[in-house]
């Protein structure tokens, strides 16, 4: 199992675009991954999961991955994050 938090610095947080483009990342790998929010943890291949967390700037989460392809999908996402949020 992979973890890692991130600090969402994008001034929407994350609202419907890159919720969408978020979950389309996770979606390519097989393995099971969640974000949590301050208030709630979310599938992360869920679109309308990820957008009713309600993640505003500053807010971290947390992602956690785990199945046979945790490791490519956390340094993905990782950098997906660091891109666009």
């Amino acid at each position: 199992m992979k973890t890692f938090e991130y600090t969402i610095t994008d001034e929407l947080g994350i609202h419907a675009r890159p919720a969408g483009m978020l979950v389309k990342e996770a979606a390519q790998f097989k393995s099971s991954i969640k974000i949590a929010g301050p208030k709630k943890e979310v599938d992360a291949k869920r679109i309308m999961g990820v957008m009713s967390m309600g993640v505003k700037m500053g807010d971290t989460v947390r992602l956690t991955i785990e199945g046979e392809d945790e490791d490519a999908a956390a340094a993905a996402l990782e950098q997906f994050l660091k891109d666009n949020l």
